[in-house]
């Protein structure tokens, strides 16, 4: 599949306030970072840097279970291929 591991069973479908981007993710939370437009926080800081905050932009629009997982992906992944159907 495009967007989570073959098999999934239960995943989450998102939508990024600040991109815009629609995608599962096998992490099902309230809020993540956006894959396309988010930045992981830099972990690694000076002792006069401050701890950067993560920006969770991307909300749970609905919890995806069982065989719509993978209806899910297939037309989300069709959106982003351009309709190419040679991949699945």
């Amino acid at each position: 599949m495009y967007y989570v591991p073959d098999g999934t069973k239960r995943c989450g479908f998102y939508e990024c306030k600040e991109c815009g981007n629609r995608f599962l993710d096998v992490r099902i939370a309230p809020a993540i970072i956006c894959p396309y437009c988010g930045e992981e926080p830099e972990m690694e800081i000076g002792p006069d840097e401050e701890m950067q905050e993560a920006d969770e932009s991307a909300k749970l629009i609905e919890m995806v279970e069982g065989e719509n997982v993978e209806k899910y992906d297939t037309l989300l992944s069709l959106a982003i291929t351009g309709g190419d159907y040679s991949w699945i």
